[in-house]
């Protein structure tokens, strides 16, 4: 039976929503040969790391499924579903081209990459295509983050495997001049939800997990700058300036330096 709720204990619930447009889209782990190519035609790393990732206007958060079997047999007349695959769906990205056009050159230029497997000249009447190895075309670095105004928290997808196989068409026109923009499918092997950084690991916040560790009063917590390096303070001394309770857990042992600077 439904229970009446007071507007005091919905409000929290109802008034703290997350928004659409706070994400930061972030490519990295591109094989050497694959940033070869595109350095020659113009793209460097630099636009590839940063710039390529601001200029995406539109991304989508990937979703997955379930592949699943009838199975019957185990009870008589009951049909069952099991899974047995775990499948990924292609994610969009849209960008905004910017005036050297970059942003269509790293989409373009990647795709052929992919086909160009021939090394033959594009120009010749023989050119055939042939696909290159996954290994030097995918990426296992690429990320995107969902966050919001306040920056608290964070929803982070990690992509493994992932790679362009498709580029739309553009569309161009003598009407009204508007931001040209590029948009491209991706494909991706699978992706983690949360951090997987070897810090993360180390805190025990990877993969959304909520760690103790982050609690106020643990020994282990935010990592800050101390006299020999990088130590790690509890919540509630990280948040305070003046706190001195260090730990020995260090990560580096740098050129010493003032604490706090």
């Amino acid at each position: 039976m439904p229970t009446p709720n007071k507007i005091a204990f919905l409000k929290p619930a109802l008034t703290n929503l997350a928004q659409t447009s706070h994400y930061q889209v972030t490519f990295g782990g591109l094989p050497t040969p694959l940033k070869q190519y595109l350095g020659k035609r113009g793209v460097g790393s630099f636009f590839i790391g940063e710039t390529v990732g601001l200029l995406c206007n539109s991304a989508s958060l990937p979703g997955s499924s379930l592949g699943t079997a009838d199975v019957v047999g185990n009870f008589m007349g009951v049909a069952e579903k099991m899974a047995h695959t775990r499948l990924f769906n292609q994610i969009e990205l849209e960008f905004y081209v910017d005036y050297e056009y970059k942003a269509i050159k790293f989409l373009e230029h990647w795709t052929e990459f992919i086909a160009s497997g021939s090394n033959e000249s594009q120009a010749s009447d023989g050119y055939y295509f042939r696909m290159r190895y996954p290994d030097e075309y995918k990426t296992s670095q690429t990320k995107i983050v969902k966050f919001d105004r306040n920056y608290v928290y964070e929803l982070e997808y990690n992509f493994f495997g992932m790679f362009p196989i498709a580029v739309n068409s553009i569309p161009v026109n003598y009407g009204n001049s508007e931001i040209l923009k590029v948009s491209a499918s991706f494909f991706f092997d699978r992706y983690v939800s949360g951090k997987i950084t070897s810090a993360s690991v180390f805190g025990g916040n990877d993969n959304n997990k909520e760690s103790n560790s982050q609690a106020p009063g643990s020994s282990v917590g935010i990592p800050v700058k101390g006299f020999s390096g990088v130590v790690f303070k509890n919540q509630t001394d990280a948040l305070n300036p003046n706190a001195q309770t260090y730990y020995d857990i260090q990560l580096t042992n740098p050129t010493p330096f003032p604490e706090g600077g």
